[in-house]
């Protein structure tokens, strides 16, 4: 009687025998390089419509770019440094304009985040709470959120027309606010138009992060203070803003950098040249390449601001970062 004696389970196979080691290497392999190729597709377009377009930006800003140079502008004159130079020289006109953008941009956008935020953060607050009709209120809330930014612009230009605007109608003809209708496109209320326009379109995205934000925080957490006599604002202090903290970290962070670099609100609202009081910056750098035509300055200046927000975004993060790890401690 013959006996086949069946291989050990566990014993590695003699060295010419062919096992499933490869197998199991191959599929490793794939599983490593899975992610990269489906990340691919995005990281070229990522090379292609932000890193290739940036370096050359940062290229432009060291020439002397001008019209003259447009149709070949690998030919302009190599200018150095003089565009920086230019640009933060703060005696000549135009690093005096520069500034004084910089600093309407600057309280532009802390207004706009804070009261983007304050809206958001207490709407969402208010809507945990069970009522008839909660669903159709969320859903209005984010309507100006889910419109298209020119037509919510534009909608706003007409309001603020002097003459026959919404605005001047409801302020003066309705309710007799002031003495006469008010130019809101023009002059100092521009910047008040602007930040109306700004916060009107952006608090509800505040509202959607911080709503969803909520839902992730116990109940049991609030009936427990409710029951030890904590109130709405003890509770709103001690449970909902500490676990908050990492949601309003990145929406302080998104609304910062998606109000100082607004172009389209200003643009469609006031045109190619915005008024003195509503100057921000990205309309600026805009009148300084494509209204002057000097696309070495303009260029500079994108460069200038492009540092800018790197430094005030590694601040932000390393101070929040350190904020977070102190209240876990």
């Amino acid at each position: 009687m013959t006996v086949t004696a069946e291989p050990a389970v566990g014993k590695e196979a003699p060295p010419g025998a062919t096992g499933p080691a490869p197998r199991r290497r191959t599929g490793r392999v794939r599983r490593i390089a899975l992610p990269y190729l489906l990340l691919l597709p995005a990281l070229l377009l990522e090379l292609l419509v932000h890193l290739v377009p940036m370096v050359i930006g940062i290229v432009m800003s060291f020439k002397e770019l001008t019209q003259f140079y447009i149709r070949d502008w690998g030919s302009a004159p190599w200018a150095g440094f003089d565009n920086y130079s230019l640009s933060v020289d703060f005696d000549a006109p135009i690093g005096k304009a520069l500034l004084h953008s910089f600093f309407v941009t600057c309280a532009f956008t802390v207004l706009s985040v804070g009261l983007c935020w304050l809206l958001g953060t207490t709407a969402a607050v208010y809507m945990q709470e069970n009522f008839r009709g909660r669903g159709f209120l969320r859903a209005v809330f984010l309507v100006p959120y889910a419109l298209p930014v020119y037509a919510a612009v534009i909608t706003w230009a007409f309001m603020f027309q002097r003459d026959n605007g919404l605005v001047n109608h409801v302020l003066h003809d309705q309710l007799g606010l002031t003495d006469s209708p008010s130019f809101w496109l023009i002059g100092d209320n521009s910047f008040v138009a602007l930040l109306v326009v700004s916060v009107w379109k952006g608090w509800p995205f505040a509202f959607l992060i911080v709503m969803a934000g909520l839902q992730n925080i116990p109940k049991e957490l609030y009936e427990a203070a409710s029951i030890d006599g904590a109130g709405m604002l003890q509770q709103l202090r001690r449970i909902t803003l500490p676990s908050l903290r990492p949601v309003n970290q990145v929406l302080v962070l998104v609304l910062f950098l998606w109000t100082f670099n607004d172009f389209n609100t200003p643009y469609v609202l006031f045109g190619k040249a915005a008024p003195e009081a509503a100057d921000l910056i990205s309309i600026h750098i805009y009148q300084s390449s494509f209204v002057t035509w000097n696309f070495g300055t303009g260029s500079a200046m994108s460069v200038l601001l492009l540092l800018f927000l790197l430094v005030v975004t590694g601040v932000y993060l390393v101070l929040t970062s350190r904020g977070r790890r102190a209240a876990d401690v």
